[in-house]
């Protein structure tokens, strides 16, 4: 991982809200983009929570720009916000941010996992996680699906990662913003349709959870076969 700032054609974000980033998934993306360059805002429900979550990657990193704030406050003071929660939490979460998402792309990696069968498929009847959160949102915000099937762990450990990201969504820019802070967290991409195809994502989740378990593998990812002719 470089600490250069991130840049990418028509990427124009510099800060980034993780809602949820006092979590595992949340914590390593934060770690990760931070290095990159970016301005993180670590969002709790208490503000004290995610004070502390950022002071600990700043110890562990000093001069990053890394905060805390209650999810809200982190909300609003950045240009795209990523929701991490579990999927218990994730329609308060996006109730009680709601109005400060508005003209911002939201990418939202929640699962759909119900406890205890986490790895079998349980799919809402809306089709999928994401698109729940579109339509509660409206369509003064691009929700964007990505990150379900990267393992937390590796995302906190300082190694390439030998997995792929599907990036669904329904507007090409918005992918593509998404796309671009997926390599600058130091993985690989890939257009994968509109918002319905999060359903694929979300499923692969439990999936992976079940090979994990059964082959004893420590966070198995997917991998994309074959060459774009771009």
């Amino acid at each position: 991982m470089t600490e250069d700032k991130a840049s990418s054609g028509n990427l124009n974000i510099k800060t980034i809200a993780i809602l949820g980033g006092t979590g595992d998934l949340g914590g390593g993306l934060a770690r990760r983009w931070s290095r990159a360059g970016f301005d993180i805002i670590i969002g709790s429900r208490t503000e004290d929570k995610a004070v502390s979550a950022a002071t600990e990657l700043l110890n562990e990193f000093p001069g990053l720009s890394v905060s805390g704030a209650n999810n809200l406050n982190a909300a609003q003071k950045a240009d795209l916000v990523v929701l991490t929660v579990p999927f218990a939490h994730q329609i308060s979460t996006l109730e009680n941010v709601q109005s400060a998402l508005s003209g911002k792309v939201l990418i939202d990696v929640t699962v759909p996992l119900k406890p205890p069968k986490v790895g079998t498929v349980q799919l809402p009847e809306q089709g999928s996680a994401a698109q729940m959160a579109q339509t509660l949102l409206g369509e003064s915000v691009q929700v964007v699906s990505a990150f379900q099937n990267v393992s937390a762990q590796h995302l906190n450990e300082d190694h390439p990662i030998a997995c792929d990201v599907l990036v669904t969504g329904n507007k090409k820019d918005a992918r593509d913003q998404v796309i671009a802070l997926v390599e600058a967290a130091g993985l690989k991409g890939w257009h994968a349709g509109p918002l319905a195809n999060s359903a694929a994502a979300e499923a692969m989740t439990s999936v992976l959870i079940s090979i994990n378990r059964h082959h004893k593998i420590n966070g198995a990812g997917i991998v994309i076969s074959g060459e774009p002719k771009i």
